[in-house]
């Protein structure tokens, strides 16, 4: 009876931890600053010379809260892209193979879609896969 009791006990502690902890990533994941755009995965040639180089990059934009495209019609998602090739297939293998390529890219991408369509509000380029292969 006591081990029954126990068990019971331990039970009821896992589920209030759990939804403890379920919880507390709900609210955290509620709470991004910025409303996420996912575009569909990027897939090109770098500008190697010598080498055929190709990325594969996963990407997701931050817009800001006061981003006229919430109220509006759906975000120009072709303008998006086509920026964004722009931008990716100027890079070198060599060059973005570094975290901190990685985060120039991101700067060039930024600020790149902040003139081509400053109307998104874009505030943050989010990595969601990257892939080269030579």
């Amino acid at each position: 009876m006591t081990y029954v009791l126990l068990l019971l006990i331990a039970l009821g502690a896992a589920a209030a931890a759990g939804w403890l902890w379920w919880s507390r990533a709900g609210a955290s994941a509620s709470s991004l600053s910025h409303p996420v755009l996912h575009l569909d995965t990027f897939v090109l040639n770098l500008s190697d010379r010598d080498d055929r180089a190709y990325l594969r990059a996963g990407i997701d934009l931050g817009l800001g809260s006061d981003s006229q495209t919430k109220n509006e019609e759906a975000p120009p998602v072709a303008l998006i892209r086509d920026t964004i090739l722009g931008v990716l297939a100027k890079a070198h293998s060599e060059d973005v193979l570094t975290p901190e390529g990685k985060q120039k890219l991101k700067g060039e991408i930024l600020r790149t879609l902040r003139e081509r369509a400053p109307e998104l509000g874009v505030e943050e380029v989010y990595f969601t896969e990257f892939l080269i292969q030579r």
